[in-house]
């Protein structure tokens, strides 16, 4: 699983077992797991998307962990609500990424102008763009799923900067002995110092290095999402537009002027990455 699955999971079997009063959960049962699941689901209310993961977290814990398989739970997944995305005008859209600036303003542009998710975004390397052919690879994306999608003409000089900004970063840590990118558990035994090449490094990396959270090595990584939702929170105010504005409403907008350009659904479902058209629909 992801990194951020995994300390989902850590959060979520740590607040069992605290609320069972620090029982191992051997000594635990389905009466201990309801008990929890409930008091998530009646005081404190949480939404039927967040009751699902604590129940995928216990049921791994003891399947994997305990090595007990849970029956007869008096407790199911709970159906998320069935809810209309909030989209923008194309005049919005424009609106709400003029009000911002440098590389916020550049990963805003590619989620509107490409339909990407935000983490699809934030995880683009050098090596995924081709501004010959205006095209995105977008590796490994939702599902572990690759696809292309498009890369609009008008953002070519910004992005041409960008690589130029990234290539600065990346020959300074080159000068200072280090240079490799962060990649998924234990592919640095696989590509060893290859990674240290240009093409593998971020578009957009993080302003500092950091220490691999599995491998252990000094990397690179990608710039986090919290730092563009800031910036996004506060061009939504300047714009003035009320409407609850979130990354994955460039997604949603993406796909909705292509729909109203007449473009087929099965095109807009291949740009976005869906395995099931009802999704794209």
């Amino acid at each position: 699983y992801s990194l951020k699955t995994e300390k989902v999971y850590l959060f979520w079997i740590k607040s069992f077992i605290l609320f069972n009063d620090k029982k191992h959960p051997e000594e635990m049962g389905n009466f201990e797991i309801e008990r929890f699941l409930n008091n998530l689901a009646v005081n404190r209310q949480v939404s039927a998307a967040t009751q699902n993961q604590p129940l995928c977290a216990i049921i791994f814990l003891y399947r994997f962990i305990i090595g007990i398989e849970i029956k007869g739970l008096k407790y199911s997944f709970t159906k998320r609500e069935q809810s209309i995305p909030t989209v923008l005008s194309h005049q919005e859209a424009k609106s709400v990424i003029a009000n911002m600036k440098g590389h916020h303003w550049l990963i805003a542009s590619i989620l509107y102008g490409s339909g990407l998710r935000i983490n699809e975004a934030l995880t683009l390397r050098i090596k995924d763009i081709n501004l010959t052919n205006n095209t995105l690879f977008v590796f490994r994306g939702k599902g572990k799923k690759d696809r292309y999608s498009l890369l609009p003409k008008s953002l070519n000089a910004a992005i041409a900067e960008q690589i130029n900004r990234v290539k600065i970063i990346h020959n300074n840590d080159i000068q200072e002995g280090f240079g490799l990118t962060s990649l998924p558990p234990a592919l640095i035994r696989k590509y060893g110092n290859s990674i240290k090449d240009f093409s593998w490094q971020y578009l957009f990396p993080s302003t500092t290095r950091c220490v691999h959270p599995y491998d252990g090595y000094i990397c690179r990584h990608h710039i986090h999402e919290s730092a563009f939702r800031k910036q996004l929170r506060k061009a939504v105010l300047i714009a003035d537009i009320n409407k609850q504005v979130k990354a994955h409403t460039f997604r949603h907008s993406f796909a909705t002027e292509l729909i109203q350009n007449r473009t087929d659904i099965r095109t807009v479902q291949e740009l976005l990455g869906h395995t099931d058209l009802k999704t794209t629909e």
